[in-house]
């Protein structure tokens, strides 16, 4: 299918951009990044924009940096640049992981982090690895610049607490110093997509967690966190036994009516795979200390 016509834009920055999309404010704008999620959205008729601002090329946030007891992944980072960055796999591991299971060679050429978590559907693979890792999102405006926790930042399918003025400008994952980390997935044999994907961050003190984060995507309509899992670890050593009643914990708190239900996977179905996926990721994890 063919898009219908629309004006484009790339601007040289974020305050350009803004501009931009108040100008254009009664056109329905949309924000192009890496366009992995906006072109086929527009191509299927889904999304009809009279106006397409593209920040993908905006060097202010673009790039990986490492910042005190943080990382910073500028939004406009292509997904090839954070696989295989030496900051990126020290210091973040769980988002080096999971952004290698996103796509093929070329779609993580140009797809971008900040595109991926601003576009929020419920089973792409990093939306959990921002909540497992308690990451900070940063976002523009015209009132200016805010930061919006992990845990409040993605409300249902595609919907996020970003305003309709608002870009997303970077990401800051904290460094995991003493501890491990890992992302499993049961990927959509159509798509790729996770039809359930868990991220897990474990921090340590001695051999005891002192610290769990662990998250799910593809489950429900947005990426949740899996706070009974997480009660189960903490201030436990992750022994067999303490893993497997963490995985039985994932549920913990969640309705199976609350599940994805679709073609590929009704939410009794979902549910089991995130019992299973969160025990694989939390082995995978426990393996590497």
């Amino acid at each position: 299918m063919y898009p219908d016509s629309f004006d484009y834009y790339r601007p040289d920055s974020v305050e350009e951009a803004l501009e931009l999309l108040d100008e254009h404010a009664m056109d329905n704008p949309a924000v192009l990044s890496g366009g992995h999620s906006l072109v086929p959205t527009i191509k299927s008729g889904l999304a009809s924009p009279g106006v397409i601002v593209d920040i993908g090329e905006i060097d202010d946030i673009t790039g990986v940096e490492e910042n005190g007891d943080h990382v910073h992944v500028g939004a406009c980072t292509r997904y090839s640049d954070v696989v295989g960055d030496a900051i990126v796999e020290e210091h973040v591991p769980g988002l080096a992981e999971a952004t290698g299971e996103i796509g093929d060679t070329q779609v993580r050429n140009r797809g971008t982090v900040g595109g991926n978590i601003a576009h929020a559907d419920p089973a792409s693979d990093l939306p959990a690895v921002v909540v497992a890792t308690d990451a900070t999102i940063h976002a523009q405006g015209p009132d200016g610049s805010r930061e919006l926790a992990a845990d409040d930042f993605f409300l249902s399918v595609y919907m996020t607490s970003l305003g309709p003025d608002e870009i997303l400008t970077g990401i800051d994952f904290p460094k995991l110093d003493d501890g491990v980390a890992a992302y499993e997935k049961k990927p959509s044999p159509s798509s790729g997509y996770a039809m359930v994907g868990v991220a897990v961050r474990l921090e340590f003190d001695g051999d005891t967690v002192s610290k769990a984060g662990i998250a799910a995507n593809g489950a429900l309509d947005r990426a949740v966190r899996l706070e009974g899992a997480e009660q189960e670890l903490e201030g436990s050593e992750p022994t067999p036994a303490v893993v497997s009643a963490a995985a039985e914990a994932a549920t913990d708190g969640i309705d199976t009516d609350e599940m994805m239900d679709d073609i590929q996977a009704d939410g009794a179905y979902r549910a089991q795979l995130l019992e299973s996926y969160t025990g694989r990721a939390l082995e995978k994890a426990v393996d590497r200390r």
